[in-house]
């Protein structure tokens, strides 16, 4: 039979009940606009029944306050981190393509159309006004506006790509400092929870940071429960928590964090010839290196390594054909018309990585043998040696390809144009007479590395590597030209000792129609002139897909952050109405306690019990 005090107890455990769930709904009220902030619950039970052998068999014994838990639905966590990592991925690329297509397009005065139509008309002045050599100086520094373009669309191209290189970095720099909190609070998590209790505040926190985490690269979340070795069966409390970035690849498992580091790759490691000097390799902690183009990646990093990277699929791969033991000279037969063009043709020229049979090897130096054919100089090390005869056969490449229209493919498309209309323009005034009678001087040229100008024999298509030293970095005029117009070959040969008289500027007349007929010289199916629509419409499609993506991605968080919300986040009407019926109910159990101490006040003192 139960005590006399027994109902006490029982309004006493509602009172406690009543009081604990009231401070959880103040909670909850406290941070409904804390950002990441789940809303809690208390659970409660009924205690086991008094068996009170009698008639009635039970009574109850009231209420048990189990645990004050968080509301949370696991299957929204991950559709959230796997949208938020493609909406991360389409928003870093629609900013930066937004920015190249700004950089393309013609202001009316400095742009590629207005600089070309202006040359365009330069050349029919010199036309009108053959044996002036202001008409000719008008022409050549129209041509050096247009050199000038080239210049500084390179400049900010590479500019762009130390701003996306820089942006990689501190990404990098968060993952890590995300790793490290993640393992932290892990840690912090597992003390409390051993003990019985719940850490829903620390959990908060440490989905929030996977929330911000997803952002930059896709993760997989797995939580186990950390079991008694001794009996499998039992449950200690503690939990497993592990995340996976990058396609499976581990970053946190519980108390332990791998993190990545970044090494700036030096000139003679470049992956393509535009490419600026110490843009970043990611390795793990552990030594391993990170792919930076594993195609399971998502996230703001995938789109920021695509548009650094990205040269639309044309990277240097190959077959080896031959090599000699310990010899550093290998032959590698190429089948991609893009790598038997040296204007299409973009390869690293100060040296770098090659990949033959598996196995990598620093390249020094490389020459196009005009037949199909590479001849790469490597270079010996402890690590790698040189290939052996055994290599003969086996697949050769310098790098992934990122099939992505990025920065370096930008730069390709104006340096293959320079290449092919600078040789186009340059045969033409060679094949003229200047105003000495004598062999018209090649108009455009390059500025070499180390001090200079490019010569005509340098330029010859036929020679080893030819067009491909012109890039729209080194782009300019024939300095000889800038001095003396008169050497501009503008007109055209009878025979090998005759020629045509000063007025008649038959290859001015050539170079007029160069600039506008698709049969002279063509680009991507357009003519010379149509250079810019043909980039524009690239870039254009490319920030176009990137905007809708983004939309589309961003539409879809929204829509599941308030499917998430409406489960785990804290409603102030429903929270008013909790705070209503925990108040009736703290009310009532001292109600109760209050009529139980006056049946006891009577029964004890008015009694004599």
């Amino acid at each position: 039979m139960p005590s006399q005090f027994f109902g006490l107890q029982i309004a006493g455990s509602g009172l406690r009940a009543s009081n604990a769930a009231l401070n959880t709904t103040a909670n909850n009220i406290s941070n409904a606009q804390t950002k990441g902030y789940s809303r809690q619950v208390v659970s409660q039970e009924a205690n086991n029944a008094l068996r009170t052998f009698t008639t009635y068999g039970c009574a109850g014994a009231g209420v048990d306050t189990i645990a004050i838990e968080r509301v949370r639905d696991q299957f929204y966590n991950v559709k959230y981190w796997d949208n938020n990592c493609k909406y991360g991925e389409y928003q870093s690329k629609a900013y930066y393509c937004k920015t190249i297509e700004d950089y393309f397009n013609d202001n009316g005065s400095t742009g590629f159309k207005s600089v070309f139509d202006k040359m365009s008309q330069a050349l029919q002045s010199v036309v009108s006004n053959a044996s002036s050599d202001h008409s000719k100086q008008t022409f050549i520094s129209s041509a050096k506006a247009l050199t000038d373009y080239f210049n500084t669309m390179y400049g900010n191209l590479q500019e762009l790509q130390k701003d996306v290189n820089l942006e990689i970095q501190q990404n990098v720099d968060q993952i890590n400092s995300i790793a490290e909190k993640i393992a932290t609070l892990s840690k912090q998590i597992n003390v409390i929870e051993l003990s019985g209790a719940k850490a829903n505040e620390l959990r908060d926190q440490r989905e929030k940071l996977v929330d911000d985490l997803s952002e930059i690269v896709d993760v997989d979340v797995t939580e186990y429960d950390i079991t008694d070795p001794n009996k499998p069966d039992r449950k200690t409390g503690g939990t497993r928590y592990i995340v996976q970035i990058a396609g499976g690849q581990p970053l946190v498992d519980a108390n332990d964090y791998n993190t990545l580091s970044y090494t700036a790759r030096s000139t003679s490691e470049k992956v393509n010839q535009t490419d600026v000097d110490g843009l970043y390799e990611i390795h793990w902690s552990n030594g391993n290196e990170f792919n930076l183009t594993n195609a399971a990646m998502k996230g703001k990093l995938k789109g920021l390594v695509e548009l650094r990277d990205g040269n639309n699929g044309t990277n240097f791969e190959g077959k080896v054909k031959s090599v000699t033991d310990g010899d550093t000279k290998v032959t590698i037969e190429v089948t991609a018309n893009d790598l038997k063009d040296m204007k299409t043709c973009t390869l690293s020229d100060t040296g770098g990585h090659i990949n033959i049979a598996n196995t990598i090897y620093d390249y020094t130096s490389w020459v196009y043998n005009n037949d199909g054919t590479y001849t790469f100089t490597l270079k010996a090390s402890p690590d790698t040696g040189l290939p052996t005869a055994q290599a003969a056969g086996k697949e050769a490449k310098t790098s992934e390809s990122i099939k992505y229209q990025g920065i370096p493919y930008y730069m390709a498309q104006m340096n293959t144009w320079i290449r092919g209309f600078s040789e186009k323009v340059n045969n033409i005034f060679t094949g003229g007479v200047n105003a000495y009678d004598g062999k018209g001087c090649i108009l455009f040229t390059g500025n070499k590395a180390t001090g200079g100008q490019y010569t005509e024999a340098d330029l010859d298509a036929a020679k080893d590597n030819g067009l491909y030293e012109l890039t729209a970095g080194n782009f300019t005029i024939n300095e000889e030209l800038l001095n003396d117009a008169g050497l501009l070959g503008t007109r055209s040969w009878i025979s090998n000792d005759e020629f045509q008289g000063v007025e008649e500027c038959g290859q001015i007349k050539e170079m007029i129609e160069l600039l506008t007929s698709k049969e002279k010289y063509q680009f991507r199916n357009g003519s010379a002139s149509q250079m810019l629509e043909m980039i524009l419409s690239d870039v254009a499609l490319n920030a176009s897909n990137a905007n809708t993506f983004e939309k589309t991605y961003e539409g879809l968080e929204n829509t599941i952050e308030n499917q998430r919300s409406s489960i785990s986040g804290v409603d102030k009407d429903e929270e008013a109405v909790s705070l209503v019926k925990y108040q009736n109910s703290f009310t009532l159990a001292s109600k109760m306690i209050q009529t139980l101490t006056e049946i006891y006040d009577r029964l004890i003192l008015e009694t004599g019990v």
